[in-house]
């Protein structure tokens, strides 16, 4: 007999767990090839991290990512393994589905694509294409906790017909379910209802997990090092950061933001992905002209005190912060020695610190680290544990800021989604 019965109304050929981006995006996917799909959710409201995301405009992918060459955008262990899926479902197809509801976006920079009126225009997008699809029907239940995930495996028995099935419990009801896709997420932004969920579900099917991360993350300083700088929060201007040595040295040219505990901003929040707790960063305050040239020159023709020339190149605020530190600045530019000019060109044009950490998950945009890419397949998600999936953040694959990691939602959520069986296949 079979284990099965696609007529019960609480058994379905896929669950899906995570109602966020990767998750209603692969139930959309596998409602349009005919499946019937259940996502559970534990929160009260779907798709919070897209609805606060980019100031509440959704950055919602980057045109600019080559799929061929994801370890230029993406962090893991394997950056790699994403090629596939990325190459399956680039940004250019996500572009086609919002023309085909009408969503109006721009380019804001570098190519990160945003909504024009709002972020819950992608979450009704995802939600019309799990529940407006003519071949198969997706049903979402949330608030809904899961107590428990088990795998019934029939089939070392003598029954012929007999099927392995994923058995959950929720507070709601026992379903059952041919294949089960994790689109938890991770830990980050606890407030809206991150969970390690994912991870427990990996751990308790034997597979790997990566040491999680706030990625995506400011970063904060001691008091002492950050005492000359505390006052200058809000404070924001294009710099190049960088961080590494050698092969590992990688660059970013974005703003920064000065806040009171720290630094923030695009640049900063890039180069907290690459950050090791070990090394320090260094950032150029003005990448655009050579400093220690520009104060030479200007030392032969002008009498001005040292920081109203300073303020020409760097922001006030910022060059008053510079010059407070070291008293023999605090005269005309022409009375100031070489020496001093070439040493506060290199200061603010390398100016190497050292963060005493980061603002952790409740401020991180992504987590880095997640379920090993060992254990998956490129081409469909699916784990060693046949029949279990993983997609999107809870997957040790973490990407760029700038619409890369909700890109690898959908990618990632398409590739399973393409690959799932159902029920008696």
């Amino acid at each position: 007999m079979q284990t099965l019965d696609r007529n019960d109304t609480n058994t379905f050929d896929a669950v899906i767990l995570g109602g966020g981006a990767a998750g209603l995006f692969c139930a959309g996917v596998s409602a349009s090839r005919g499946l019937k799909v259940l996502v559970i959710d534990h929160g009260d409201k779907l798709a919070e991290k897209i609805r606060i995301s980019g100031g509440g405009r959704c950055n919602f992918t980057n045109k600019n990512m080559d799929p061929r060459t994801p370890h230029k955008y993406f962090i893991g262990e394997n950056p790699q393994f994403c090629r596939s899926a990325l190459s399956k479902y680039t940004p250019d197809d996500f572009l086609v589905l919002l023309d085909r509801y009408g969503i109006a976006y721009h380019e804001k920079h570098k190519g990160q694509l945003f909504c024009d009126h709002s972020a819950q225009d992608i979450i009704d997008v995802l939600i019309k294409e799990c529940t407006n699809s003519v071949n198969g029907t997706t049903e979402i239940r949330n608030p809904c906790k899961v107590l428990q995930v088990e795998h019934i495996n029939y089939a070392k028995t003598d029954n012929p017909n007999a099927q392995a099935y994923y058995r959950l419990t929720t507070h709601q009801a026992t379903v059952k379910c041919r294949s089960l896709i994790v689109a938890t997420g991770g830990l980050s932004i606890p407030q809206i209802g991150a969970s390690d969920f994912g991870y427990s579900i990996a751990k308790q099917f034997n597979l790997p997990v990566v040491p999680t991360r706030p990625a995506l993350v400011p970063l904060t300083f001691s008091g002492e090092t950050w005492a000359p700088y505390a006052h200058l929060s809000g404070l924001s201007l294009p710099v190049v950061i960088g961080t590494g040595h050698k092969k590992s040295r990688i660059e970013f040219a974005e703003d920064l933001l000065f806040t009171h505990r720290g630094l923030s901003g695009p640049a900063v929040l890039q180069i907290s992905s690459y950050w090791d707790p070990s090394d320090s960063i260094d950032v150029n305050l003005n990448p655009d002209h050579d400093l220690n040239d520009v104060f030479l020159q200007t030392k032969k023709t002008s009498k001005k005190l040292l920081i109203n020339e300073l303020s020409n190149w760097v922001p006030n605020r910022l060059a008053q912060a510079w010059t407070d530190q070291k008293t023999t600045l605090n005269h005309p530019i022409n009375q100031v020695a070489d020496q001093a000019l070439t040493e506060l060109a290199h200061s603010l044009q390398h100016w190497e610190i050292k963060p005493a950490g980061t603002e952790g998950y409740k401020k991180a945009e992504v987590t880095a680290g997640g379920v090993s890419t060992k254990e998956l397949s490129q081409q469909t998600m699916e784990s060693s544990q046949k029949g279990l999936y993983f997609i999107g953040e809870v997957v040790d694959i973490t990407g760029w800021l700038g619409g890369y990691n909700f890109q690898w939602a959908w990618s990632s959520g398409f590739a399973c989604a393409q690959s799932l069986p159902p029920i008696g296949e």
